[in-house]
């Protein structure tokens, strides 16, 4: 489609040196139509208000209580393993009457701590929910899992 005006005094069976840019025009034109028609076909959305996150990194006060359970259903408590489940719900209800008495003797609001379990991957859910349970029942209103973070990840303050 290229044309050529006036009479060129080199050989006629000379290569040509120039491209022909028309096809290609015509091929950017059309991908810019049908981009033009698509984009409002495939962006339709509902409006919504989606909530904010921020994943805060768990800061661990001392009277909050820290249960580890392993790949075979053990359950320590900080350091200390606890055979059964009452002897788990004993040392709750204790620990937490020790913090309130405590919290009371220095006057002020009285804040109940927070249980932090953190759990085998491997671990069967029946033995979290039997801790979490536990705890519960023990009176600790806040039960909370500890995690590893994904590699790489990092927050924002």
């Amino acid at each position: 489609m290229g044309m050529s005006i006036g009479k060129d005094t080199s050989d006629e069976n000379a290569p040509m040196n120039e491209i022909n840019t028309t096809p290609l025009v015509d091929v950017m034109l059309v991908l810019l139509i049908i981009f033009l028609i698509t984009v409002p076909v495939v962006i339709q959305t509902v409006p919504l208000t989606l909530p904010t996150v921020t994943n805060v990194p768990t800061t661990t006060k001392p009277e909050n209580v820290l249960i580890s359970v392993d790949g075979n259903c053990d359950t320590y408590w900080g350091q200390t393993r606890v055979d059964t489940k009452q002897e788990l719900l004993d040392r709750g209800v204790k620990a937490l009457k020790d913090e309130i008495k405590r919290q009371e003797a220095l006057g002020g609001k009285i804040e109940l701590p927070e249980v932090h379990v953190r759990g085998d991957k491997d671990v069967a859910y029946r033995c979290i929910g039997g801790v979490v349970f536990t705890m519960q029942r023990a009176g600790f209103l806040k039960v909370g899992f500890i995690s590893e973070p994904v590699p790489g990840f990092v927050t924002r303050d």
